[in-house]
């Protein structure tokens, strides 16, 4: 089943996210290649797609998991959360209906 993975950044932690972001990459291109991975992306703080210093305000992530223990147990280990980026995060089961 698909999970939706909404993580919420801690203000100013747009540096701290930089640092960490090939870790965190690296985690969603697994999913990708295991087949996993719906979709993911930031969240930009202003409506652009480069917010520059602007920064984000978190993450959403929809990818395949064999339950939803597994899925927060996913999200947790995620590398923004040892950075410091992420202060909370929210995970649900997701229903692909469109396209």
């Amino acid at each position: 089943m698909f999970y939706m993975i909404y993580a919420e950044d801690a203000a100013n932690s747009l540096e701290k996210r930089l640092q960490a972001r090939p870790a965190h990459l690296a985690r969603l291109e697994q999913l990708k290649t295991e087949g996993r991975l719906l979709m993911a992306g930031p969240l930009p703080a202003v409506d652009s797609d480069n917010p520059g210093a602007a920064g984000f305000t978190g993450s959403l992530v929809v990818a395949e998991f064999p339950s939803l223990a597994d899925a927060e147990a996913w999200a947790a280990a995620d590398p923004y959360w040892a950075a410091g980026v992420y202060v909370k995060a929210t995970v649900k089961p997701y229903k692909k209906v469109l396209p």
